[in-house]
């Protein structure tokens, strides 16, 4: 990209009007289309990033068993996930409350779920993570509890079924663990970014399952409310460094599965996506602690969203030019794919699986950036952001 004018023309650009793709086309009539279009090719590649250094794996993170108020046994949960739904790792997350006139989950039953998770946890094949679902009434109503080990205790705090902020705060500082809420913009069990400081932000959300969707409003995807200041795109806006990850919270024993008799779009299951450098539970934790990782509607979706060779979750120092890359693989045609800006659809792509864009306007201190796809079929995924500034 060498003419001295373009940044004062042009917010963004494409690599295929660089100064050599530029002389290509005007270098006169070819009738080699082949040698024109590997021409062409080896003219642009300078801006793709190398090949990922890291694998994807495809996860379960949120399903309950009738050791809360769901179906079935601990083995028939990671058995279906694992078989059935044919995914690569798996968080059983059951309530803290046990359901509705049943015991709590600490205890015995806690005790089993760890016996559970130490029994199908398979590495390099299967990858188990030790979960709950806690109530934290009032900063974040519905949120789920991983741990890096296969042998942590609950979190009891002052009050069950409640949080504080400082008990939020320690819980947020620990290494071991992580915490993601869901239903965040219903109004029963939602969360009002708008009051929340930065610190009070969990590292990731989870953006889509069966019974929620928390990106931004829209009435195609809510399930049953809907309320400002509980979206993604709120908390992002407030400053929250927060990725994303999708999970089915399935109460049926379908975790992971298509349910065509459910209505659109809950009848697709929430799938995680991780890029880790194995299946196994040290590798996936990091992953997802790294913000290496992405929530999509259902399939094995492969997508890779990177600003400058870094992949998303990453905060990045400013560069004088920002190089956005995406490249996705799907079993579905793909109808439409968005990069979002600061909060709003900057680009949308027709069809397109793998696209590079140059973006030349830094708009604030620091800037985000991530990738909204649309499939064919009404499927969605959404890319954690990437940070710069």
């Amino acid at each position: 990209m060498m003419h001295s004018e373009r940044k004062l023309a042009k917010r963004f650009d494409a690599p295929g009007r660089c100064r050599r793709a530029t002389e290509i086309v005007y270098g006169g009539e070819s009738e080699d289309k082949a040698a024109f279009h590997a021409a062409m090719a080896e003219a642009t590649k300078q801006f793709k990033p190398e090949p990922p250094e890291y694998q994807v794996f495809f996860g379960e993170l949120h399903g309950h068993t009738a050791l809360s108020d769901g179906k079935g046994t601990e083995d028939d949960f990671f058995i279906a996930v694992r078989d059935k739904a044919k995914l690569d790792f798996a968080a059983l997350t059951d309530h803290d409350h046990g359901g509705v006139g049943n015991a709590e989950l600490w205890g015995a039953k806690w005790e089993q779920i760890k016996a559970a998770v130490k029994k199908y946890n398979d590495p390099g094949k299967f990858t188990t993570i030790l979960a709950y679902e806690r109530d934290s009434y009032p900063w974040y109503n519905n949120m789920i509890v991983y741990y890096n080990d296969h042998e942590g205790e609950m979190l009891r705090g002052e009050q069950d079924g409640e949080i504080t902020r400082e008990e939020l705060h320690a819980w947020l500082s620990r290494e071991d663990l992580l915490l993601i809420p869901h239903d965040t913009a219903t109004l029963g069990w939602g969360t009002d970014f708008f009051s929340l400081e930065q610190g009070d932000m969990t590292p990731l959300i989870q953006v889509y399952s069966r019974y929620n969707y928390s990106e931004r409003r829209d009435p195609a995807l809510m399930y049953d409310s809907d309320c400002e200041g509980g979206h993604w795109q709120d908390a992002l806006e407030r400053g929250a460094r927060m990725g994303c990850v999708a999970g089915s919270d399935d109460h049926g024993g379908t975790n992971g599965r298509y349910l065509p008799d459910m209505r659109y779009p809950h009848n697709w299951p929430g799938v995680t996506g991780v890029w880790a450098k194995e299946n196994t539970l040290p590798a996936i934790f990091e992953a997802l602690k790294a913000r290496r990782c992405y929530g999509s509607m259902g399939g094995r979706i492969v997508l890779d969203f990177r600003l400058n060779g870094h992949y998303m979750g990453e905060e990045l120092s400013d560069a004088d030019e920002r190089v956005l890359y995406y490249k996705i693989e799907a079993d579905e045609k793909i109808d439409t794919v968005t990069i979002v800006k600061n909060g709003r659809d900057y680009i949308v792509l027709q069809a397109k699986a793998e696209e590079t864009v140059l973006d030349y306007r830094k708009e604030r201190s620091t800037d985000y950036y991530y990738t909204r796809v649309r499939l064919a079929d009404g499927r969605y995924a959404w890319s954690s952001p990437i940070w710069i500034g």
